[in-house]
């Protein structure tokens, strides 16, 4: 049976993210990710397939991204939305078997179920404009730069509150 394409990508996205983290032996995540997620074999190589196809034209790829994102180093991008950007980016570009609009659509919705609203929104801005480079439209530099600091407002606001729950527990726990 067929493996859907959106569990197709959400696989690939999940081997793009722990190949960048660089912490997981390919055999053991290709293991875990077989029984977490019930898929096959076949379904894991081709995901892994995928994932070599963009190892393979990173450079352009993170190119890219990184042309596009004109206010944000690329290096400041999290690793959950540089990877759907990097697969978004694979399929919007280099694989003619995917619409353009299929592979942004997807893109956000990757962004959506592994990080956060503010994600979808950097993602389809970024992805957005580079479809329209493609079509030789003019971007809105404002409209990219204004996702990038609501992304970056709320990875702060997250980062203070598990900061603020973590002294919670402590005093919780009596360790203030």
């Amino acid at each position: 049976m067929a493996i859907p394409q959106a569990k197709l990508r959400e696989i690939t996205f999940q081997l793009l993210y722990s190949r960048n983290m660089g912490h997981a032996q390919a055999d053991d995540l290709i293991e875990l990710l077989m029984k977490e997620l019930a898929v096959s074999k076949s379904a894991m190589r081709q995901a892994m397939s995928k994932v070599d196809a963009i190892q393979e034209r990173l450079e352009e790829i993170d190119e890219a991204i990184a042309k596009t994102s004109y206010a944000y180093a690329f290096d400041r991008i999290q690793n959950v939305e540089r990877n759907i950007l990097r697969l978004g980016v694979y399929e919007l570009l280099m694989d003619d078997t995917i619409p353009s609009l299929v592979a942004i659509a997807e893109a956000i919705r990757l962004a959506r179920k592994f990080g956060t609203p503010e994600s979808a929104s950097f993602v389809n801005a970024l992805l957005d404009a580079i479809y329209k480079s493609t079509l030789g439209e003019e971007t809105d530099s404002k409209e990219i730069e204004n996702h990038f600091f609501r992304l970056e407002e709320t990875e702060k606001l997250s980062q203070e509150n598990f900061l603020a729950r973590e002294k919670d527990k402590e005093l919780l726990d009596g360790n203030p």
